[in-house]
């Protein structure tokens, strides 16, 4: 039985997944999700891996969204629940302890652009479009659009392109801020992996941390927020890699940093 997620580590700590329906231009079938959610389970509790990639097979699409071929046979309470399986997965990914890339090979639509929108960064390839296109199905971004994309690119814009169930090009995706990075299509993968080389050079507590600062920060008040931040940089002061980073410094050498 062919795999639908494929996994490859690059560099000893980049993990790489890779939905592949292609097929199906990588819709979100329970069977692509519950692959995807165990994989993510086993990657977040390998401690020798510090940076994560999620990209499509193929170049024609990332994730076309749920399978509504899958979701014709379903009864109300099901879609509500496989739309929930989605929202929990895209959490899942969110709250991983590592930074996570969205490498968007193509198109990135509904659940699928949510699934990228859970990610830390997003990096699309230049022939790209992206879009909340729910509401032209006649129904809302139900796991996390409503929520994520107008804390990405501000309410406005988010409810123009969700209202209008609008695709867009990766460019105008650059210049909302819904994608940090557009690239060719061809140097898609290396771009991401050159952006995880240089996030997992730095210290994996300190990433956690900055993750967890930036993530809940945002979820409050500034007040609260700063509270957070002081926080978390609370716990990275005892650990060995601050010590490891200080003297690498001293010594004008690149620090090794264990995670510790």
């Amino acid at each position: 039985m062919t795999s639908l997620i494929d996994f490859d580590i690059k560099d000893d700590s980049i993990a790489v997944l890779t939905l592949n329906r292609p097929e199906a231009m990588n819709a979100l079938s329970k069977g692509l999700l519950d692959e995807l959610n165990e994989y993510v389970r086993k990657i977040n509790a390998d401690n020798s891996l510090r940076c994560t990639i999620i990209t499509g097979s193929g170049e024609k699409a990332f994730c076309a969204g749920a399978d509504l071929k899958e979701r014709k046979g379903m009864t109300e309470e099901q879609v509500i629940e496989a739309v929930h399986y989605i929202g929990s997965t895209a959490r899942n990914i969110e709250n991983m302890k590592m930074p996570v890339i969205a490498a968007i090979n193509g198109a990135a639509f509904g659940g699928g652009l949510e699934l990228a929108l859970a990610c830390d960064m997003r990096i699309a390839a230049d022939h790209a479009k992206l879009g909340l296109t729910e509401t032209s199905l006649a129904i809302i971004p139900g796991a996390g659009g409503t929520q994520r994309l107008p804390r990405l690119i501000g309410p406005g814009q988010a409810k123009r392109l969700i209202f209008t169930a609008k695709r867009i090009t990766a460019e105008e995706a650059l210049n909302l801020g819904m994608a940090e990075q557009v690239t060719s299509s061809d140097n898609l993968l290396q771009k991401a992996i050159e952006t995880a080389q240089a996030i997992i050079k730095n210290g994996p507590v300190a990433l956690r941390q900055a993750k967890t600062a930036i993530n809940q920060g945002l979820q409050t008040d500034m007040t609260t927020g700063l509270s957070i931040e002081h926080l978390c940089y609370k716990e990275t002061v005892s650990t060995d890699d601050r010590l490891e980073g200080l003297h690498a410094f001293k010594e004008k050498r690149n620090p090794v940093y264990k995670g510790k």
